[in-house]
Order: C-alpha cells, then structure tokens, then sequence
C-alpha cells in the first residue's frame, strides 16, 4: 500500500525546503516526532520521487554569475538545442514551452556582453529574444 502524504510529511518537506542541512534529531524536536520515526518518512519521501535531492544555493553574484537573462528561441532543430544548452556553462534551466517559441532558456552570465556572444552562438538554431532580468524578486521561493 502506498503511504499518503500527510501534515507530518508537509511539516518535514517545508523544514528540508527551508534548510536542506537540517539534522533528523532537530526536525524531529520541531515536529515532536521520534528520529526513527522522521527518518523513516523521509525515505518514503525519497523513495516516492517526492524528494529528489538535497542542494546548496549559491550566490551568483559573487561567482561572477549574477545576470541573469532569459532567452526565447524558435527552433526545428531540438537535440541540437538541447545538447548545445547541455554544454553551455550559463544555461542553468531549459524549458520546452508552447506559443510562437519553443524553447525557454534561463541563462547566467557574468555581463550584458556576455550575453551577446551566447545568443550570437545561438543564431545558427533559429531566432531568438533575450530578456535580461532587472531585479531578481522572488527566486528559489519555498513552496510550502
């Protein structure tokens, strides 16, 4: 039978969301919940698909990473896209969206300039239109 998520397993997700270095012992104190216990649902989670890895967030800023742009490209050629995305260092997403553009790349670069010479390279797959973002908002939003 397979295990329903319940507020215990939200309470944890939302503790992990919120510090993925949080120990058992105190995620088990927040809950009021044996460590075994938390242990065990936490392999359920991981099991199920529902948590699928645990990751540090860097501030890209001071990786000389911090522009941040996103690039709306039409093309007939989607492995090509997809492989050249897949060695590109800037690219960190690539989305495959619908409406008159079919691919949506999120890039991170260090300078405008930089920019330029990515979506040059680009040329050779069809049209694209950047958008070089602004300010950043909300990113990384926790979700529950």
């Amino acid at each position: 039978m397979q295990h329903q998520m319940d507020d215990i397993d939200h309470k944890i997700m939302k503790l992990l969301q919120h510090d993925a270095r949080i120990t058992i012992s105190q995620i088990s104190k927040e809950i009021s919940m044996s460590q075994p216990s938390v242990k065990e649902r936490m392999t359920k989670l991981e099991e199920r698909g529902i948590i699928s890895g645990y990751n540090a967030v860097f501030n890209l800023r001071e990786l000389n990473r911090g522009t941040t742009t996103f690039i709306l490209v039409k093309t007939e050629h989607c492995q090509e896209l997809i492989d050249f995305c897949k060695a590109a260092k800037e690219v960190t997403d690539l989305f495959r969206i619908s409406g008159e553009f079919n691919y949506l790349i999120k890039v991170q670069s260090s300078s405008v300039e930089e920019i330029a010479e990515f979506q040059d390279s680009l040329v050779k797959l069809g049209p694209s239109k950047s958008h070089i973002c602004m300010k950043n908002i909300l990113e990384n939003r926790v979700l529950l």
